[in-house]
């Protein structure tokens, strides 16, 4: 909260009405003071509010985000936030969690950690009760195994908590949207600096008064500073974190909302996010006898291959692959032998490609059981098959992911003794067959696909398996360009420049690990595409790391993957991100209307108050401080809320993605302001000139100007809710806080001029109903002629 105070102290605005109010009370006007001591605390609330808002937002957003941990208090096992973790907390840790504390094992099972943050090296270390290393620290990542451990040190207490306070002053580095409106706020106060100095020294000159000289320099000052820009910007992208999360995205930044809309390629996983991720056995194999089941025609029967994909998976699967094998293997097993054996020794996945290996332990009968799945090469590349059988085998695999299944090999350890292999590479294995799985694709992907399509996003398939499988997918969902695939071994022996070219035409890579993914992330890059990258594995965090938008799997996603990742899909469905890009489309294009409302308007304030002094009209003091901070009471809500509330475009989702280098203060735009804020400002000084003209008076002529304004004001945010569609269509988007925000304009514009105490204050003077039809006539004169500009030949 202090920090929000000194923000709003050290505003440019916040010091200007400070000194206008000391002036007024120096030359003894106290009315004048009052009300600009009344605007310091109403437009200070209005920024305190508005940050609030946006750090509320924020903060609950970093707190749904936040990690969680299962824990075990008073005997009863619960999910806890990590931020909730106390010494003494007893908790469990499985692979692909980050350990959230320092802590000291009690018990694991091939249990390693991969402790590169802290140590620079990235082997896994093995962990143990039994051994000297039983503590682990916060920060690392969980390879292999499980554990349970209590916690010893928590927060800035942990070792790489003290590293953190360390590091806790380096500043985050800005996006090039922040830098493009710091840089044109900064020139702004400059340039009102020199405006203040310019416009004080000329009025001295002409009439001697330093007050009325500093009072018409502050005034020109407080309409030259875009104070509203900044603003603005900070409350559209938290707000827009907020509606992110509202459905069911969460974003740990408010800024990654604006790379969001500029979106060139979506690199997407195949199982669980193009697929249901509800893996069924479909098929097997079994090479022993040559021949295939097909279980999607038949009653599943028991085999070897299935028992042997039974013993090399996780006794209590989590995983639906290994799930679906163990419901089939309870369901045919004749003698349910799982009671009989304990886990003897496990290998976790690994290799390239990957494969798993487990041994299991029957006491009674003094046997072991060694068992491997995993991918088919990697599988093979250890078993002493003929080449004629394995080309048999390698048909068959192809053959079932031509049918879009998920193919595993599988195989039986030849080794029935300790002492054991000390890597699963090491082992000798007997092949025994394929098993394959059917993920069907999920019912809305095809339509996801071509909402991206349309939207000029590009979708490729970056995925672990079979390309055959991937290619299959790929056309079962409607993927464009996608008859052909290239693998993760091709992608790692191509040169940079040979796979930049190569990537733009290729929609399906398959066989990926993580080295591979990330190469190509940085391929894509290197061709100028914005990238969004979507995993849910430890193997996934480089590639989601390295993307322009990460975006990680809420529900099966690693604690790693999410905290690599700059989104998360709260329920794993990617059609939520076709509603992300549209949000972050609506929002720049938001922002970019708020902006050209905030240009175009000040202009005109800018003008009225240096014109009449340059061109000597008889009557200079037109505008003072007053005028331009009620203005400012205006214009603040105007950008920051309705804007921000304005619906997306209809053909938004039908163009082409922005390009990042995109300027939001693009000569096209800025051009279109500055006339919009010339027109406007002829209509209200040439109206002033032929009420002079006609011998009006000083009062009559000030309120004439600023009525007109005002009416000005309030079209010019109606027909700036398009650039593209006319005012007859756009009064049709829904946003309930035009007419309020309209309203209160009319009411307080009402006041100003017949309440008697306000009509002093602003030293107008009462306007009859013709006058009043006047300016709001020629206001629209200033205002609508822009909505000829939109009108497009049929």
């Amino acid at each position: 909260m202090v920090s929000y105070f000194y923000g709003i102290l050290s505003e440019p605005m916040f010091l200007l009405l400070l000194s206008a109010a000391l002036i007024y009370f120096v030359v003894g006007e106290t009315n004048e003071a009052i009300i600009m001591i009344l605007a310091i605390f109403f437009v200070s609330s209005i920024s305190l509010y508005q940050e609030n808002k946006s750090s509320n937002a924020v903060d609950s957003l970093r707190k749904i985000g936040n990690p969680k941990v299962r824990a075990i208090r008073d005997g009863i096992e619960k999910e806890i936030s990590n931020e909730e973790l106390v010494v003494g907390d007893i908790i469990l840790l499985e692979d692909g969690k980050i350990v959230p504390a320092d802590a000291k094992i009690i018990q694991s099972n091939d249990f390693s950690v991969n402790e590169s943050l802290l140590t620079g090296e990235s082997i896994p270390v093995f962990k143990s009760i039994n051994i000297e290393e039983d503590q682990i620290k916060s920060g690392t990542i969980v390879v292999s195994g499980a554990c349970i451990c209590e916690v010893t040190q928590v927060g800035k207490d942990t070792e790489i908590g003290k590293i953190g306070e360390s590091l806790s002053n380096i500043g985050h580095q800005k996006t090039p949207l922040q830098k493009q409106i710091a840089n044109f706020t900064k020139t702004m106060v400059v340039f009102g600096v020199f405006a203040f100095i310019l416009v004080c020294v000329l009025n001295y000159l002409s009439n001697g008064d330093w007050v009325k000289s500093l009072l018409k320099g502050l005034t020109l000052a407080m309409s030259v500073i875009p104070e509203e820009i900044p603003v603005a910007f900070s409350t559209f992208m938290a707000l827009g974190a907020y509606h992110l999360y509202c459905k069911g995205v969460i974003a740990k930044s408010p800024y990654t909302v604006e790379t969001l809309g500029a979106a060139t390629v979506i690199c997407t996983d195949k199982t669980g996010t193009l697929t249901e991720n509800k893996m069924q056995i479909a098929t097997i194999y079994d090479l022993e006898n040559d021949q295939m089941f097909d279980y999607r025609k038949n009653a599943i029967t028991y085999t070897e291959v299935l028992a042997y994909a039974m013993w090399s998976s996780e006794v209590t699967p989590f995983d639906p692959m290994e799930i679906s094998i163990h419901q089939a293997y309870g369901e045919v097993a004749k003698d349910d032998l799982r009671d009989e054996f304990t886990m003897f020794k496990e290998y976790p996945l690994s290799g390239t490609p990957p494969i798993m290996t487990h041994i299991f332990y029957n006491k009674n009968s003094d046997t072991f059981v060694v068992a491997v799945k995993g991918s088919v090469e990697g599988v093979l590349k250890q078993c002493n098959l003929a080449e004629s059988a394995q080309q048999k085998v390698l048909q068959n695999s192809n053959l079932m992911a031509e049918q879009g299944l998920r193919v595993l090999g599988v195989g039986r350890g030849t080794s029935k003794k300790p002492p054991f292999a000390k890597a699963q590479q090491e082992f000798l294995f007997e092949f025994l067959g394929l098993i394959g799985f059917y993920d069907p694709p999920k019912a809305n992907i095809a339509s996801v696909l071509n909402q991206f399509y349309d939207a000029g996003i590009k979708v490729k398939m970056v995925t672990g398996d079979f390309a055959a499988t991937a290619l299959a997918i790929a056309e079962q969902v409607g993927m464009q360009n996608a008859s052909m695939a290239i693998n993760g071994t091709e992608i790692m022996t191509m040169s940079q420049d040979e796979l930049v070219k190569v990537v733009s035409k290729i929609n399906v890579f398959a066989r990926m690990f993580p080295e591979a993914k990330l190469k190509l992330i940085d391929a894509l890059k290197a061709n100028n595409e914005i990238v969004a990258m979507t995993g849910d594995g430890v193997n996934d965090a480089p590639a989601l790391k390295a993307a322009h938008i990460g975006i990680a799997m809420g529900q099966n996603g690693s604690d790693v993957a999410k905290g690599a990742a700059s989104l998360i899909l709260m329920d794993d469905d990617l059609s939520w991100m076709v509603d992300a890009v549209a949000l972050g489309r609506r929002i720049y294009e938001n922002l970019k209307k708020a902006i050209m409302y905030i240009i175009s308007i000040h202009i005109p304030i800018i003008l009225i108050v240096v014109l009449p002094l340059v061109f000597a009209w008889s009557f200079t003091d037109i505008f003072s401080p007053v005028h331009v901070i009620f203005l400012e009471l205006i214009m603040g809500p105007t950008c920051s809320i309705i804007f921000e509330n304005e619906p997306i475009e209809s053909n938004s989702m039908q163009k082409a993605p922005r390009k990042m280098t995109t300027n939001l203060f693009a000569f096209k735009e800025l051009m279109m302001s500055l006339i919009q804020g010339m027109t406007i400002t002829l209509a209200c000084l040439g109206l002033g000139y032929y009420f002079i003209q006609i011998g009006a008076r000083e009062t009559t002529v000030r309120t004439i100007i600023f009525t007109t304004l005002i009416f000005s004001n309030i079209l010019l945010t109606l027909v700036n809710r398009s650039m593209s569609y006319p005012f007859w269509i756009t009064i049709r988007y829904r946003n309930r806080l035009i007419p309020m925000i309209i309203l209160i304009s009319i009411i307080f514009l009402m006041l100003s001029i017949y309440l008697p105490t306000l009509q002093n204050i602003f030293r107008f003077e009462a306007l009859s109903a013709k006058d009043l039809f006047i300016c709001f006539v020629t206001a629209m004169i200033g205002v609508m002629w822009v909505e000829i500009n939109k009108i497009k030949p049929r």
